[in-house]
């Protein structure tokens, strides 16, 4: 039998200890011997990130961004027993934030729904789908352990010059821990429209969630710029299909999730959608039957 000849390179991203045996084992058996594809190798094992101090991970994440499809293997993001038993020159950042912030997008997480794997939320009888915000953040913020007593600014300065905005952000009694994170209104543009998408091809309503009624700023932010991009671009279509976008709360929400039975696109910010991906993957029975998708808001 002919070999199917796939037309676009795919990058194929290694990764850590089992991960290597089973995608090996999947190219071997049932991807190699019936398409004829050229797949641009990367190894996203810890020791080769280590020995190329994690510029394998950028060149891989470009990779993508020029080939435009990848499919990767899971990594380990190590912390100190890992440093130790790797004998690693540092605690390298994790290889998916860090193809996230290059490539943008927005992660979508779907169960795969099996009659006979018990759910742990029982009335979860339809997917949830996560749509995870996947830049920004805690994902690229700085933070380090203040020492000892003093104040705590935070200063943007305009680029040519202009006025400097400047706040005063604690005066410390003692030593501590801060963080400073930022968001790009490209970037939740970009989250909006994937998840708007995403929804109207599943034709389910959709939901984001935010604190902005205490990050008032920064997760109005978001709440303002979805709103802008629904009203200009997607509320026709949606009417059109008799689907919503709505804003929640977070807290709202999480409760929300729980009472209904599922069939909706749960847009999140980045931590968000870390912890409630999980959260739903186990609701539904299984870590292991979660898909995971990283999307651009271009397909």
């Amino acid at each position: 039998m002919a070999k199917i000849k796939v037309k676009n390179p795919i990058v194929e991203l290694d990764g850590d200890e089992m991960t290597r045996i089973i995608w090996a084992f999947i190219k071997e058996k049932l991807i190699l011997p019936y398409l004829d594809v050229d797949l641009k190798y990367y190894d996203l094992g810890i020791e080769y990130r280590d020995k190329t101090e994690d510029k394998v991970t950028v060149e891989a994440a470009e990779a993508i961004k020029k080939y435009r499809v990848g499919v990767k293997c899971a990594t380990i993001t190590p912390d100190e027993a890992r440093v130790k038993e790797f004998n690693l020159k540092k605690m390298w950042k994790s290889p998916n934030g860090t193809i996230r912030n290059i490539v943008g997008g927005t992660i979508f997480r779907q169960p795969i729904v099996c009659k006979n794997v018990p759910r742990l939320v029982p009335g979860w009888t339809q997917p949830i789908v996560i749509g995870r915000h996947a830049f920004g953040d805690q994902y690229r913020a700085t933070d380090f352990v203040v020492p000892g007593k003093g104040k705590l600014t935070i200063r943007f300065q305009p680029e040519g010059g202009g006025q400097a905005i400047e706040h005063e952000v604690f005066n410390f009694p003692d030593g501590g821990v801060a963080m400073a994170m930022y968001n790009l209104d490209d970037s939740i543009r970009g989250f909006a429209r994937s998840c708007m998408n995403y929804a109207l091809s599943l034709g389910w309503p959709l939901y984001l969630s935010t604190k902005n009624t205490i990050l008032k700023a920064y997760d109005g932010r978001f709440k303002d710029l979805f709103q802008e991009v629904f009203d200009k671009e997607f509320a026709a279509r949606f009417k059109a299909k008799n689907i919503v976008y709505e804003h929640r709360l977070i807290d709202d929400m999480v409760a929300s999730a729980l009472k209904w039975s599922g069939a909706f696109v749960w847009a999140c910010k980045n931590y968000d959608g870390d912890v409630q991906s999980d959260t739903v993957a186990q609701g539904f029975g299984s870590l292991g039957l979660m898909t995971s998708v990283l999307m651009t808001s271009d397909g």
